[in-house]
């Protein structure tokens, strides 16, 4: 890519960028959110198309006018929310516009389909049933499917965008060892990620962009997580979470043998019980399916348990509706931001008030101040830097870090004395998650209870006082924050010392 520029109203994405690929390489690609790394391998892909520059492929000028036109030229693309059909199977999805045909009339050969998808899965060590229905199956297999995909396609030069953001630490590393088989089979690899520490892991080189422009090129061997966030933050940045020790107060919430099932009625919380106290952060560590989505739904109104108490400042909140734990100071940020978050065809402002927009003073009776909604909308967007034109952009359109920090500035801008937030800085760079971080740690300070349910460990080692261990639905361990280490916290997660 040569001297690619692109640009939106009142925005210049990608500034004159140069950027080169070789076969058998992974080019890791940093930056912060808004930074532009997304909309410039949307160009790559021929989703967009750039104002100035233009992109070769084998040492010939080519131009992509849609995807179409990207994959003829072998360039894939694996995007951070997955496409897929659910009620598909895998092979259906992955020859899902170029199924291969027989007889005159152009029968689909699903024999054929199948016998493809599984020599390509075979051939790169993917492992996958190639008749499995895909809402079966768990995140990192689905991202499996994606890859195949791309395969599937001929694809030389493949993008992964934010390939770790949904992905378990066991589900990482397996797909890191697919990442350099791919790399050992010949194919370029473009690695975007906002994670210092995999991008040192798996990278041979790395360029980090900074507001549409790359500000520096380096190899993981003489580079550190300090430096790389310094290039992309333009500071140097804090990469350890400073806070004092807690000081517990009253209790905030208690959960008393708490029975929950999930949607097909297995048991997902098997009579789990434990206190949050005012001024004390408490983290739920645990690979993801053990419980935790379901627990946070029940906590926060979305799901009846089955059995069980949820006491809310010594009050009975256990069969209540979001809206009464919103309108009595409980703060919520759901694990999946685009699904439960946020309502994307919306704009900023909007989704804003999602959670207040029926009191003072953003209504009066069935009137809403939409003047009141935009001056307030816009103090946010100043204070967490969301990076958007202004306030009347649709949601959809901004990148997922700043979606993200829409919902925590949405959350943690209301007085609150208890916040449950679930996967906080999913998908969010660093110079954002120290704000965010910072930001919760200010409110454990100020005297609210919070409850973080993450899978990142490095995230819940960081952040809290107490920590307890999900496994298969049970709390299986509850250790001090300042005490716990990462290979203790793995056993239990893996449910090795229970």
């Amino acid at each position: 890519m040569r001297n690619v520029t692109k640009r939106f109203p009142g925005v210049v994405a990608n500034d004159s960028v140069d950027l080169t690929i070789e076969s058998g390489e992974i080019l890791g690609l940093l930056g912060e959110n808004g930074a532009g790394k997304t909309t410039l391998m949307n160009i790559l892909y021929g989703l967009y198309s750039a104002d100035e520059g233009e992109i070769l492929v084998d040492g010939a000028v080519t131009k992509f006018d849609d995807p179409g036109d990207a994959i003829a030229a072998g360039i894939g693309m694996v995007h951070q929310h997955f496409m897929l059909v659910p009620v598909f199977d895998v092979t259906e999805n992955v020859v899902l516009g170029v199924e291969p045909t027989v007889g005159p009339v152009g029968t689909i050969d699903m024999t054929e389909a199948r016998r493809e998808v599984q020599e390509i899965s075979t051939q790169y060590r993917l492992e996958i049933d190639p008749s499995a229905t895909v809402e079966d199956l768990p995140v990192g297999i689905q991202q499996r499917i994606e890859i195949i995909k791309v395969l599937f396609r001929d694809a030389e030069i493949i993008v992964f965008d934010e390939p770790t953001a949904v992905l378990t630490p066991q589900e990482v590393e397996d797909f890191f060892g697919i990442i350099n088989g791919l790399k050992e089979s010949g194919k370029g690899i473009i690695f975007i990620t906002h994670k210092l520490g995999e991008i040192l892991e798996i990278a041979d080189r790395i360029a980090v962009l900074r507001r549409g422009k790359v500000v520096g090129e380096v190899v993981p061997a003489e580079a550190t997580e300090e430096q790389l966030a310094e290039m992309m933050v333009g500071r140097p940045v804090d990469l350890v979470v400073e806070k004092e020790d807690a000081d517990p107060g009253e209790v905030v919430l208690s959960v008393t043998d708490l029975l929950v099932r999930d949607d097909r009625q297995h048991t997902a919380v098997d009579r789990v019980s434990f206190e949050v106290r005012s001024g004390e952060i408490v983290g739920v560590a645990g690979v993801q399916g053990n419980g935790q989505t379901e627990l946070v739904e029940a906590l926060t109104g979305l799901t009846v348990p089955l059995s069980g108490m949820i006491h809310l400042g010594g009050e009975n909140v256990t069969l209540v509706s979001p809206r009464f734990m919103h309108r009595n100071s409980v703060a919520h940020v759901p694990e999946d931001r685009q699904r439960s978050g946020l309502i994307l065809d919306f704009d900023v402002a909007e989704n804003l008030v999602l959670n207040s927009y029926y009191d003072e003073p953003y209504s009066h009776g069935i009137r809403m101040d939409w003047d009141y909604a935009h001056q307030h909308a816009d103090q946010l967007i100043d204070q967490y830097d969301i990076r958007t034109p202004s306030s009347t952009v649709k949601v959809s359109s901004l990148s997922g870090g700043n979606q993200q920090k829409l919902i925590v500035a949405r959350e943690f801008s209301r007085d609150t004395k208890l916040i449950i937030a679930s996967q906080p800085t999913r998908g969010i760079d660093v110079g954002s998650i120290e704000y965010v971080h910072a930001r919760i740690v200010a409110e454990r300070d100020a005297g609210a209870a919070v409850l973080i349910v993450s899978s990142e460990l490095d995230e819940i080692l960081a952040l809290s006082d107490r920590i307890l261990v999900m496994y298969r639905g049970r709390i299986v361990a509850e250790v001090t924050g300042g005490e716990a280490t990462a290979t203790e916290l793995g056993l239990y997660m893996a449910g090795l010392s229970t």
